[in-house]
């Protein structure tokens, strides 16, 4: 035996809080992605998904990140990871070492000019941030939602599977 809809009309359902909720969240991240992404690779060259790959490397710090934490913190798969660093490898961004711990394990690390394009990269990216999300929200607001947005990427980051 089904369940009762929970709404009686496709404009009710369509007009419901939480579904306009996250559809504006959506919205706002893809056209802020889309806006930031165009901005930042136009005065860098580089494109906003080698972008995130070199945040994620750049956190790891000087040991490197293995494949697999870069896939599950890009939301890829293995083969989708391996070929964004094999991208940054072709265009001298990134270097693979092997794990000294398990040579079975590829390391990424930041080359010289990774880190370059990474620091470069990384202000153009913060001012266009501030231009077109900080600076559009009264400070109150602002913190509040960095505080909001950081709860839920972290409650999404513990409901996902582990990546393959």
């Amino acid at each position: 035996m089904s369940t009762p809809p929970e709404f009686s009309s496709p404009r009710e359902a369509a007009y419901d809080p939480r579904i306009l909720v996250f559809g504006r969240l959506l919205g706002a991240a893809n056209r802020l992605e889309y806006i930031l992404g165009r901005a930042l690779e136009e005065e860098t060259g580089l494109s906003h998904t080698l972008f995130e790959l070199l945040l994620v490397v750049g956190r790891a710090g000087p040991d490197g990140a293995p494949v697999r934490d870069i896939a599950q913190a890009r939301v890829l798969t293995s083969g989708g990871a391996t070929r964004l660093v094999q991208r940054a490898a072709e265009q001298g961004l990134i270097e693979r070492k092997p794990s000294a711990a398990d040579r079975r394990v590829q390391l990424i690390l930041l080359t010289p000019a990774g880190e370059e394009l990474l620091l470069r990269a990384s202000a153009v990216h913060a001012r266009n941030i501030e231009r077109y999300l900080v600076d559009v929200l009264p400070a109150d607001q602002a913190e509040v939602f960095a505080v909001a947005i950081r709860t839920l990427s972290k409650n999404a980051e513990q409901q996902l599977p582990v990546m393959p």
